[in-house]
């Protein structure tokens, strides 16, 4: 194709496609370069380039390669001065290179053949498609467009009178122009099409929502007033001025500090003041209701009598002598001054001894109301001292809340789980309660949400724990730490007794003379059927047993007489679920019996060792903590340092593996006091000697052999009783422990204190 020449135009920040009009105004002032080159045009045609560049416009290489020839068709001026030109686009040319000629741009170009193939009709038809589905998404876009499609007859026209009319940005525009094959502009016309209809769903659904939102907020003022209207009517008007008188009214009976009073007074003018659409109106009212509702200064009479108060508490609770005499010195102390701080009372004892339910007696003793909350697993300090009103569905702490529910001022306030707080980027719990449980400071007590102080100094704080070692340290500094062992088997027995089985059989509806059951069975029940160190299992089990009772006397229509015995508790729960004479029939060398402090209270544990040809090294399984690890490890060491003196072979320690298991895999185990066991087990395997089955033993062993003292003592004790050890080997320090033992298993138990393992290799081996 021939190479010809003609004027370029540059037009700014438009883009004109062939068979496409466009308008053009300018300034016979300003756009002297214009004028210029419409008074040159030859022919009516010239040269259109759509883009520009440079700011200067004068750079020949900022110039585009590809442009629109375009027509002249109409010149004018317009009455506000300027001129306007009406140019037509032809068809799409490449241009050659550019010449800079009399001031303004000449190009020369060649024509441009559009490409054309058999899918052509197909993507004419699909562009068609889409083009209507705009059209009708988008308001914009008239039906004006629909009307020029009959003179369009070809894919390319219909791409460039589609990409002139849609709302496209500059920049793709005029990648349009340069695309010269027209299914590929018919496909990136169908993308952005779609594109722009996902874009404008979204507009019209938000535009929609908020639309209806306005609607609904509209309707329900029409329908408040409405309501207003008409129950003035009916003389039943309930207005806000109503609501202040009431508020008034409370405020002026309410006992509480002249500050507090201020601050009520003062927040009920803010709502009597504010209007009634404001969306803070709702948050003043729920906070004046909690100023109203709390009680400031409202308090119980404690009970006078001491006798009283014990034998409410001696009637509930069986043993607890620590708790129950704690409470009797407090009440003692503050008959005495009568200006006695309330105790910070921590009852720390394994799960199921009575600890919370305890409390609560302790709050019925004392004629007082009791609240209770949980700390278990919480992890935001607001939960404690309340949210700051500033935010959306603020409410006062945890603790705030207690004291209104329990509607005084010294309630019994049971923190239940003290131990089990967790800590991590959202805030520190246990930190923030320091302030509730501290009695230096808590008369001053500032919840975020209340914003004025409240006196806690007469509310007696109990709280409960499993495990001492996991309350923060400066918390278990505020605390008056009472221990609740576990209960022994006649404990058990007496609880049972007392407690248990009435509370049972009232609630099953049956009576002693429908129902009885023995001591022994009763033993036989506690030891077979439960494992545990408080009794919450065995007041299920006792349940279990009662129902299935009943279940029988309604089946067979009359009620006859059930003496409880062994027969029949096996016959309603079936075999017995734990057994503890397990050992009498697997006494073997290398295994030893040690004592340890589970959430069950006390328990055996016995402690495998085997070996097999190796290379000395040492296995060790069953789920051990990393200081059971070092206790076998400094175990293996002691021998190996003293095979000499207890007759031991070391080539067998070096041409044989060890191996170190505690069965029960699935429980994780950890702790030093295994240490002893571990050593006496490995002695046992490498002389090939048992070790009476009726022998356990607990401490902690060093490198050069000196046992060290352990913790649990009673607990542990009373679990080896129960699996019928009869001989413990204990750490010389723990002796003083020894008065916490129940003599009905001292009496059963010989207690042998050692300094150093020697002492026990001697009585043993």
């Amino acid at each position: 194709m021939n190479i010809k020449k003609l004027l370029v135009l540059v037009v700014n920040d438009m883009v004109i496609f062939p068979n496409n009009e466009v308008r053009i105004e300018y300034d016979n002032i300003h756009d002297n370069q214009m004028i210029s080159i419409v008074e040159s045009i030859e022919d009516n045609l010239m040269l259109i380039v759509n883009p520009i560049y440079s700011e200067s416009g004068d750079d020949l290489t900022s110039l585009p390669n590809y442009g629109v020839l375009g027509r002249l068709k109409l010149k004018m001026v317009v009455p506000n001065g300027k001129t306007r030109l009406v140019i037509e686009g032809v068809e799409r040319v490449e241009i050659k290179n550019y010449t800079q000629e009399d001031k303004f741009f000449r190009a020369n170009y060649n024509e441009l053949e559009i490409p054309k193939s058999d899918e052509d009709s197909d993507y004419f038809n699909i562009l068609l498609g889409s083009l209507e589905k705009y059209i009708n998404k988008v308001p914009y876009m008239g039906n004006a467009i629909l009307s020029q499609l009959n003179r369009v007859d070809n894919l390319s026209d219909l791409c460039d009178m589609i990409a002139s009319s849609i709302n496209l940005d500059y920049e793709k525009k005029k990648e349009y122009i340069t695309v010269i094959d027209p299914i590929e502009r018919s496909k990136r016309l169908i993308k952005d099409m779609n594109e722009s209809l996902k874009y404008i769903e979204l507009e019209q659904r938000i535009e929609q929502e908020v639309e209806e939102e306005l609607n609904e907020t509209q309707k329900e003022y029409f329908l408040r007033e409405k309501i207003k209207l008409m129950q003035q009517e009916l003389g039943e008007a309930n207005s806000k001025d109503d609501e202040v008188v009431k508020l008034n009214k409370k405020l002026s009976k309410l006992k509480c500090p002249t500050k507090v009073k201020e601050k009520i007074k003062r927040e009920i003018s803010r709502y009597e003041s504010m209007n009634s659409n404001s969306p803070e109106l709702g948050m003043i009212r729920e906070y004046i209701d909690w100023m109203l509702n709390l009680p400031w200064n409202n308090f119980t009479k404690d009970t006078s009598s001491l006798k009283e108060v014990r034998s409410i508490l001696d009637s509930s609770h069986y043993a607890l002598e620590d708790v129950k005499t704690r409470i009797l010195e407090y009440l003692a102390v503050k008959q005495n001054t009568n200006n006695s701080k309330s105790p910070i009372i921590c009852l720390v004892g394994p799960p199921g001894v009575g600890k919370t339910s305890l409390a609560l007696s302790i709050a019925k003793s004392l004629n007082r109301t009791s609240a209770k909350i949980s700390v278990g697993g919480i992890n935001d300090e607001a939960e404690i001292v309340g949210h700051r009103r500033t935010y959306i569905g603020a409410a006062p702490g945890r603790i705030i809340q207690g004291i209104r529910k329990a509607g005084t001022s010294n309630p019994v306030f049971i923190i239940d789980e003290i131990d089990k707080m967790t800590k991590d980027i959202k805030g520190d719990p246990a930190s923030s309660l320091l302030e509730v449980l501290d009695p230096e400071q808590n008369n001053k007590f500032s919840d975020h949400y209340i914003e004025e102080e409240f006196d806690l100094s007469n509310v007696l704080f109990i709280a409960t724990a499993n495990y001492i070692e996991q309350i923060p340290y400066e918390l278990r500094d505020r605390l008056e730490i009472i221990n609740i062992s576990s209960y022994t088997e006649y404990e058990k027995l007496d609880i049972a007794k007392k407690h248990l089985v009435p509370k049972e059989l009232d609630s099953h509806g049956l009576t002693p003379l429908q129902v009885q059951i023995d001591d022994d069975s009763l033993l036989y029940l506690i030891r077979c059927y439960t494992k545990e160190a408080g009794v919450r299992d065995l007041e299920r089990t006792i349940a279990t047993l009662f129902r299935k009772i009943v279940k029988e006397i309604l089946l067979d229509g009359k009620a006859p007489f059930y003496q409880i015995d062994k027969k029949l508790i096996e016959e309603f729960l079936g075999v017995p679920k734990y057994s503890y004479n397990e050992n009498d029939k697997n006494r073997e060398s290398g295994v030893v019996n040690g004592m340890a402090y589970t959430v069950f209270g006390g328990d055996i544990l016995q402690i495998e060792a085997n070996l097999y040809k190796g290379k000395g090294e040492l296995i060790l399984t069953g789920s051990l903590g990393d200081v059971m690890r070092e206790s076998c490890r400094i175990a293996l060491s002691y021998i190996k340092a003293n095979t000499k003196e207890y007759k031991i072979d070391s080539k067998v320690l070096e041409e044989n593996d060890i191996h170190i298991h505690v069965p029960e895999g699935a429980v994780n185990k950890d702790g030093p006091s295994a240490g002893i066991t571990i050593t006496t087990a490995l002695i046992s395997l490498l002389k090939d000697k048992k070790v009476d089955n009726t022998i356990a033993m607990t401490g902690e062993i060093t490198l050069r052999g000196r046992v060290l003292p352990i913790g649990g003592l009673k607990e542990k004790v009373i679990g080896a009783h129960r699996a019928g050890i009869r001989k413990i080997f204990l750490p010389v320090e723990n002796e003083k422990d020894l008065e916490d033992i129940p003599e009905e298993i001292k009496k059963d138990i010989k207690f042998i204190f050692v300094r150093n393992y020697k002492e026990i290799y001697k009585k043993i081996f």
